[in-house]
């Protein structure tokens, strides 16, 4: 018993902070979904254990019981035996009486034995439950951080053109500036045919007023 509480302190009392910490290692959730996993697993083993140290306990109680109940059973068909005068059936009768009452004494030491390493035991369990739930809320509030960040990153390497000039946003960039530059350029030379054509369109009537003042 002793050996199981030091690994059930060793359990959860271990520092997975530290663990996260280490440089060498790149991927702190997995990391901790395995340390995670270990303990789950250790405390599935101290669950069991407490399931059968009260198994042992319903044991020992009916163990007690029967032994307290055989013993009064046996000191009462002394006392008949002894009414009776049958010295030879009332001293085995006092024996076995005896004999049970001892047993019940030492029954009910195991049992408050057991029933003291019980609490012990389901304290620890709980301890190991409460340390998995904080553990497994810390593994959320990671992933939430991790999936943050690589977002961000995400962004920050579209958006970033002067780091990737190759990047998508920045092909978005150079096609924005070469529709500026048709755009200037239909538009100059609109205006240059459409100045064309009203100069010929002048000369025209300039020519057609003065054939007709010749006129």
């Amino acid at each position: 018993m002793t050996n199981l509480f030091s690994r059930i302190k060793q359990t959860i009392s271990a520092d997975f902070h530290e663990i996260l910490d280490k440089k060498e290692e790149k991927n702190p959730i997995a990391l901790l979904n395995q340390y995670l996993r270990q303990c789950e697993a250790e405390t599935e083993k101290v669950r069991k254990m407490v399931e059968r140290q009260y198994l042992l306990k319903n044991e020992f109680h009916r163990e007690l019981q029967e032994a307290a109940d055989l013993a009064e059973k046996r000191k009462h068909q002394a006392g008949i035996a002894e009414q009776a005068g049958e010295s030879e059936l009332q001293s085995f009768a006092d024996i076995e009486s005896q004999q049970y009452a001892e047993r019940a004494v030492r029954l009910k030491e195991a049992l408050h034995e057991n029933e003291k390493q019980l609490s012990e035991l389901e304290q620890k369990y709980r301890e190991m439950k409460h340390k998995l739930k904080d553990m497994s809320i810390k593994r959320m509030e990671l992933m939430g951080r991790e999936n943050i960040a690589r977002a961000h990153h995400r962004i920050n390497t579209v958006l970033d053109t002067t780091i990737h000039p190759n990047k998508p946003i920045a092909k978005f960039e150079e096609m924005e500036s070469y529709l500026d530059r048709l755009e200037h350029g239909i538009n100059s030379s609109y205006h240059r045919n459409t100045i064309d054509a009203k100069i010929i369109q002048l000369e025209k009537d300039m020519k057609n007023k003065d054939t007709q003042s010749i006129s």
